[in-house]
């Protein structure tokens, strides 16, 4: 009885993730970036239940596995997200653009764990992304709060 009821309670918390990072979505695409899945995943050299005393390797980039049951890549942070801003020279140059690639990663709750901090950490520091911006829930209903991740 119990366990129907967290599997219940489980399918719709994950439903209810995967229609905020659709709202997170569409949000960003409304405001001129140009947002893409992002499918790419950050290995941190161990493995979360492993013991200390192993050998760490180095972290790097590796494609997100997808799921069992969906096709859905698990890549970290959820988006990668572009924009392109031009900017004017004022002494008879022909104007440049220069674009700002960011990554997003949707939290309703707008908390990350610690192996996600890692690898924002690690992300930011390779300049992979200019900034990660964290999208939680705000307290309207419909609201997005955007927190850059430091």
């Amino acid at each position: 009885m119990a366990k129907e009821k967290n599997k219940i309670r489980g399918k719709k918390s994950r439903e209810a993730g995967q229609r905020f990072e659709r709202k997170v979505r569409k949000n960003l695409e409304s405001q001129g970036w140009i947002v893409d899945k992002w499918t790419d995943n950050v290995d941190l050299g161990f493995r979360p239940n492993e013991p200390s005393v192993v050998t760490h390797r180095p972290r790097k980039l590796i494609p997100a596995k997808s799921n069992k049951f969906n096709t859905r890549n698990n890549g970290f942070p959820d988006f990668i997200a572009f924009q392109c801003r031009i900017l004017k020279n004022y002494d008879g140059e022909m104007p440049r653009s220069l674009y700002e690639i960011i990554g997003v990663e949707s939290k309703m709750n707008g908390y990350l764990k610690k192996e996600e901090k890692e690898k924002c950490k690690w992300l930011i520091k390779k300049n992979i992304f200019s900034k990660i911006l964290i999208a939680s829930r705000g307290k309207k209903r419909g609201e997005i709060i955007y927190k850059e991740f430091k």
